[in-house]
This record gives C-alpha cells, structure tokens and sequence, in this order.
C-alpha cells in the first residue's frame, strides 16, 4: 500500500452519537428514530470513502470542493434514497423533482407524484436550527437534517474534522407555518418557515448536537470553490 493510500485510510469518520437522540420522538409512516440513524451513517460512509480516495490522490476533500447548494443537494438526495431503503412504509418519489421527496409506498400510481401529500420532504442545510428555503410554503411532513463542514487552515486534509449532522428535525408543519421570500425580479421565489413554525418544528427533534459542544468542535468553513470566468453559480 501506497503511503498516501495509508494516510488516506486514518482519515476521520463522523459517528452518530446515540446520548444525543431523541429516542421517543414520535414519527410518522412507521418510521423509527433507527432508520434515521442508518440514513446519517450511509452520508457519513460516502463521505469517508470518497474523501480517502481523493486525499490519497493529493486533492482536496468533496466537501471542500463542493459550492453549499450543490453540498446540500447531494447529501439530501443521498439522505431520502436512505430512508427509502431503511423503511417499511416509505420509497422515493419518481416522479423528477416531484413532491415530497418520500411516499407512502402503493398510494400513488407509480409511486410518483409531481405534489402528493401523504410522505415526508427531505432537506438538509448548514443554517443552524433547521430554517432551509422550500420551493412553496404547504402541509406537509417535513425532515431537516442540519450539517457542518469543517476547514482548518492550519491543517492537512488527513487532519480535518469530517462534516457531521448536527441537528434532525422530522415534523409536521401547514402553510400557514411559511413566510415568502421574494427575490425580485430574477430570483427564484421561495418560502420559509416563520419564527413560529420553525420553533413548532424544533419542538420534535431526532439529534441535537448542544450548542456549546458544536461551537467548541466547529471549525472554519472551507472558502467556497473558485468561480471559473464567463461562469455562474447557483
């Protein structure tokens, strides 16, 4: 084995922390606090297992590499594929950016909907406490996975701290529970919930990382890529 190979085989790997779970929170479609526990390790798996390659080969980690959009983007998706697979009750929905992201297996034709209204929405963010931008404020279960990504300066990437979840939310929430963010005239107008919906989501909480213990382990965020000129990013 390859020297770089071996120091790409100490790179650290994010666990759950099973003292930080909500073990009687109570979720829908028979979903069980385990499934999401399996989710977050799966994420977890990626991430180590790419990143070794990459460091081994003398590159930078993905989560380094990776815009917070497109980051976000992937571990969602790497998230409700997860679930799926972990639950009795639930699969992805084919229909192509359909909603939500998870159905209830056998009510729809297909399992597809383009809006249905019985599963669960899947988002993951780095905003602490869960409060993501959604394409439209509705009924709707909803789970928020917040994660962090670390960057030492200081450090090589074999030395970093790996990204890691640090909130789970999973709850059900109503329209009335968003706000509407306009973007003017170009942007893409989104909703969000308001004070008061995103602490009705709080109240049913999977992980929680304390605040105290966050900030004391949370490094940098790592500089976002390099735009290359006559491109635009989202």
């Amino acid at each position: 084995m390859s020297t770089a190979a071996t120091k790409a085989s100490t790179l650290k790997r994010a666990t759950v922390d099973d003292a930080l779970l909500n073990k009687a929170a109570d979720l829908p479609y028979d979903l069980r606090v385990r499934n999401i526990v399996a989710a977050m390790e799966d994420v977890y798996d990626f991430f180590h297992d790419v990143n070794g390659i990459l460091i081994a080969k003398g590159l930078k980690r993905l989560d380094e590499m990776l815009r917070p959009a497109a980051m976000s983007g992937i571990v969602s998706d790497m998230l409700t594929a997860s679930v799926a697979r972990q639950s009795r009750t639930l699969v992805e929905n084919g229909h192509f950016n359909g909603h939500p992201d998870l159905l209830v297996r056998g009510r729809y034709p297909n399992d597809s909907a383009k809006s249905g209204t019985d599963g669960i929405e899947i988002k993951s963010t780095r905003k602490a406490g869960g409060a993501v931008d959604t394409h439209g404020g509705r009924n709707q279960w909803m789970c928020v996975f917040v994660y962090e990504v670390s960057f030492d300066p200081k450090l090589p990437a074999i030395d970093q701290e790996p990204m890691r979840f640090t909130e789970v939310y999973l709850g059900e929430v109503e329209e009335t529970d968003f706000r509407h963010n306009e973007r003017g005239a170009l942007g893409t107008r989104t909703s969000t919930l308001h004070g008061d919906g995103i602490a009705k989501l709080r109240q049913s909480w999977v992980y929680l990382v304390p605040k105290p213990v966050r900030e004391k382990a949370m490094p940098a965020t790592p500089p976002p890529p390099k735009r290359r000129r006559g491109t635009s990013g989202s």
